[in-house]
């Protein structure tokens, strides 16, 4: 009991103090984000004696008088206490984030599958950014590496342009392949003319990626709410977050300028694929014309039945 005596005179002659480093600097006295002087004042003219006094109320049960320990504790006890509570705010701070981001995670996980489970019953192809397909070109190639990095930028929504781009490249390249001989100058013309405008559509998704991947460690969910915390930030704070939240809709608008590029493209391969799938190329097997041959067997049939009445 002499100690707990000792402990509460010591904690309670240690406010003044701290209360005073805490009006001057209150980021040294308060171990929260942001501190505010009216957390000083709540914790050393407040919170803090108040403790003191039920610890002094306490110990005068035990009829000992103060020891020199408790003195010296009680005088220690808050220059301890910041440094512990700060570093236990931040592990705390540390640990909902990881949470955050392990929810982000799972969230860009599960928007993936549905976005795969939507191309499948589409009919379009599904590339594997760790296994290509066999006998991938190298555009091919850059698209598995393209929505590899798209997706380690979890964004999942902008990976499934891939899969079109990828869909379309490769239905255009059929067609070609049904409709011309692949000697033909025109065939290789156009195949080139293809490749150029996926390459162009690649180009685009691979600045995607670096730009979705230079916000990606941005909370904007966290920035929000301790915007919406106003009152307990300062003036230079509140522009540090709403500048990371333009940051974020910068970044945003340009990724749709840039998806609506790759739209622009696979419109341009859809619009090849029906343009050559119209062209006819075959060369008619029959030495006559339709209505020519209709009428040659026609007479046929009459030649034969009158051939049938003279035999009779």
């Amino acid at each position: 009991m002499g100690f707990l005596q000792g402990f509460a005179y010591g904690l309670f002659l240690s406010c003044l103090p701290w209360l005073i480093i805490g009006m001057i600097e209150p980021r040294l006295a308060v171990p929260v984000d942001p501190p505010t002087r009216w957390q000083v004042l709540l914790r050393y003219w407040l919170i803090i004696p108040f403790i003191a006094f039920i610890l002094w109320a306490t110990s005068l049960f035990g009829g000992f008088g103060p020891t020199l320990g408790g003195w010296v504790a009680g005088l220690l006890a808050i220059f301890v206490a910041i440094p512990a509570e700060r570093g236990l705010r931040g592990w705390l701070r540390r640990r909902a984030e990881r949470r955050r981001e392990a929810e982000r995670e799972a969230a860009a996980a599960r928007e993936r599958a549905a976005l795969e489970r939507k191309a499948r019953e589409a009919g379009l192809a599904i590339l594997d950014p760790e296994q290509p397909p066999v006998g991938a070109d190298e555009l091919v190639r850059a698209l598995c590496q393209t929505k590899g990095d798209l997706l380690k930028a979890r964004r999942p929504d902008l990976a499934s342009q891939v899969d079109r781009i990828y869909t379309r490249y490769t239905h255009v390249n059929e067609v070609l392949e049904g409709k011309f001989d692949a000697r033909e100058l025109t065939f290789e013309r156009s195949l080139n003319l293809v490749r150029e405008v996926s390459w162009t559509a690649v180009d685009n998704l691979n600045t995607m990626a670096s730009v979705a991947r230079g916000v990606r460690g941005v909370d904007v969910e966290n920035v929000r709410g301790r915007l919406s915390r106003q009152a307990q930030m300062t003036d230079e704070e509140r522009q540090a977050l709403e500048r990371r939240l333009e940051l974020v809709e910068e970044t945003e608008t340009r990724l749709r300028e840039l998806g609506a590029r790759n739209e622009a493209a696979i419109t341009a391969l859809d619009d090849a694929a029906v343009a050559v799938s119209a062209v006819s190329t075959d060369r008619p097997r029959a030495s006559v014309a339709a209505n020519q041959a209709l009428e040659d067997l026609r007479q046929f049939v009459e030649k034969a039945h009158h051939y049938g009445r003279q035999g009779e």
